[in-house]
C-alpha cells in the first residue's frame, strides 16, 4: 500500500514538472508563520532589516538598530536571527554580531532577554524580539546580565559606565578588552 502512495506522488510531480513548470517546494508551518510575521513588521524608524542570503531564505536574516535615545545613541549594532523550522514552539537564535559593551550581551554576542529564554510563547512574533533588543538598548539591565563587570557598573557608577560605553562605541578599549568603531 505505502508503495502504492509513493508511486501515485511521483506521477503528480511528473505531472507537475510536464507543465513545465518547476516543482514547488512545500513551507514548512515556521516558514509560513515568519512569512506572516515578516509581513506584519512595524519597525521603529531606528531598526531595520535584511536577508544577506536574499529573500529566498526567509529563516536567516539581520535586524540593525540604531538607538536614538540612552547610553547607545548614535551606535549601529546588528544581529543575526535564525530561526528552526519549529518557529513559533521554538525561540528565534539571536546574536549581537556587533562587539558591545552592554551588561546584557556578552563579548561572543550572546543575547540575554527573558522572551528568548524562558518566557518564549509562540504567541510572540518577531515584531516583539526586536522591540525588546531596542529596549536593552534604552534600558540596559544590571539585574539579569551577561556581561558581569559592566552589569557592576553601570549598577555603581552610571557615570563611569556611560564613559565605557563611549569609549566602545568610538572604537577603544574598556579595561583589556577591545571594541571596534560602531558609530
Amino acid at each position: 500500500m505505502i508503495k502504492l502512495f509513493k508511486v501515485k506522488e511521483k506521477q503528480r510531480e511528473q505531472a507537475e514538472n510536464a507543465n513545465g513548470k518547476p516543482p514547488v517546494k512545500k513551507q514548512s508551518a515556521g516558514e509560513l508563520r515568519l512569512h506572516k510575521d515578516i509581513s506584519e513588521l512595524n519597525l521603529p524608524k531606528t531598526c531595520s532589516i535584511s536577508f544577506p542570503n536574499g529573500k529566498d531564505d526567509l529563516m536567516n536574516f539581520e535586524v540593525t538598530i540604531r538607538p536614538d535615545e540612552g547610553y547607545y545613541m548614535g551606535g549601529t549594532f546588528t544581529f543575526s536571527f535564525s530561526i528552526s523550522p519549529m518557529y513559533p514552539h521554538e525561540a528565534p537564535k539571536v546574536k549581537c554580531k556587533t562587539k558591545v559593551y552592554h551588561p546584557n550581551i556578552d563579548l561572543e554576542g550572546n543575547v540575554c532577554l527573558n522572551i528568548l529564554r524562558e518566557d518564549w510563547k509562540p504567541v510572540l512574533n518577531i515584531n516583539t524580539i526586536i522591540y525588546g533588543l531596542y529596549h536593552l538598548f534604552t534600558e540596559p539591565n544590571h539585574e539579569d546580565p551577561l556581561n558581569h563587570d559592566a552589569a557592576a557598573v553601570l549598577r555603581d557608577n552610571p557615570k563611569l559606565f556611560e564613559s565605557n560605553v563611549r569609549r566602545a562605541m568610538h572604537g577603544g578599549y574598556v579595561g583589556q578588552t577591545f571594541f571596534p568603531r560602531c558609530m
